[in-house]
């Protein structure tokens, strides 16, 4: 399945916390005909609050703080993985943590760019890196589901 490299048009781009990301989230979950329930707005709320990755343990908290009644991790998890199936967040896998997409409407893979000393994560969009991880893959006959792709190392603040 082949990406095309692409450019975010500003319209595609919203800001982390935005009514506008948020609304464009439950629009895409309206789309693919996944109901946008309260839970599932306040775990994307509790997501987006900074645009930095939280875990789901985090997500938790805020949502419980916010609703004012506990909610399990557990829940939070499964609308977590909802969300990363349906596009509206990403997993950075070597922090178990998840962070909410700016650009929901674009379906591609993310280069994260992880920080080792003030744990901030950034993303590149280079879809032909994981299309030749897939034909690699694939040439071996293994079936490839989703590339991980992240770089561990110091971002420009901290390495300056």
């Amino acid at each position: 399945m082949a990406h095309a490299a692409h450019a975010h048009s500003p319209r595609a781009h919203w800001e982390p916390g935005s009514d506008a990301l948020r609304d464009a989230a439950r629009d895409a979950l309206s789309e693919q005909d996944v109901q946008w329930t309260e839970l599932r707005a306040g775990v994307f709320d509790a997501l987006a609050q900074d645009g930095r990755p939280v875990s789901a343990y985090d997500v938790a908290e805020r949502v419980s703080t916010a609703t004012g009644r506990r909610i399990a991790a557990n829940s939070v998890y499964r609308i977590l993985d909802l969300f990363v199936a349906h596009n509206l967040a990403k997993r950075i896998e070597s922090r178990n943590a998840y962070v909410v997409n700016v650009h929901p409407a674009c379906a591609h893979d993310c280069i994260f760019l992880v920080c080792e000393k003030c744990g901030s994560i950034d993303h590149l969009d280079d879809d032909s890196l994981a299309d030749r991880m897939r034909d690699r893959a694939e040439s071996t006959g293994f079936q490839p589901h989703r590339p991980v792709l992240e770089l561990i190392g110091l971002c420009p603040t901290c390495h300056g």
